[in-house]
C-alpha cells in the first residue's frame, strides 16, 4: 500500500526556520532510509541538513513541502509534519 509521500505545511512560530528548529528537522531527517526534502518555491533542499534548511530563510507563514523518497520513511514524514504544526514548542 502506498501512502503520500509529501506533505505542505505552513510555518507558524514567530522566528521562523532558525537554527533551533532546523537542526530539529535534521535530526528526525537523518533516522530516515531515504532522502527527506524541504521545498520552497522551487528549491528543493536535502532535510537532513541544518545549513540547507536555512538557507531557504523561511520566515513565518512560509509554505513549505516535504517530501520523502520512500514509503518506509512516512513515520519520520508525520513527526516533521507535526513538529512544524506545533511551531517547533515555541
Amino acid at each position: 500500500m502506498s501512502h503520500k509521500l509529501s506533505r505542505d505545511v505552513v510555518i507558524i512560530n514567530e522566528l521562523g526556520l532558525h537554527a533551533r528548529s532546523a537542526a530539529e528537522i535534521a535530526k528526525l531527517a537523518q533516522n530516515a532510509n531515504s532522502k527527506v526534502w524541504l521545498i520552497m518555491e522551487k528549491e528543493r533542499v536535502d532535510a537532513s541538513s541544518i545549513i540547507d534548511i536555512l538557507s531557504l530563510g523561511c520566515s513565518k507563514g512560509s509554505k513549505i513541502t516535504l517530501k520523502i523518497d520512500e514509503d518506509s520513511d512516512v513515520n519520520i514524514l508525520n513527526e516533521i509534519v507535526e513538529i512544524v504544526k506545533k511551531g517547533f514548542g515555541e
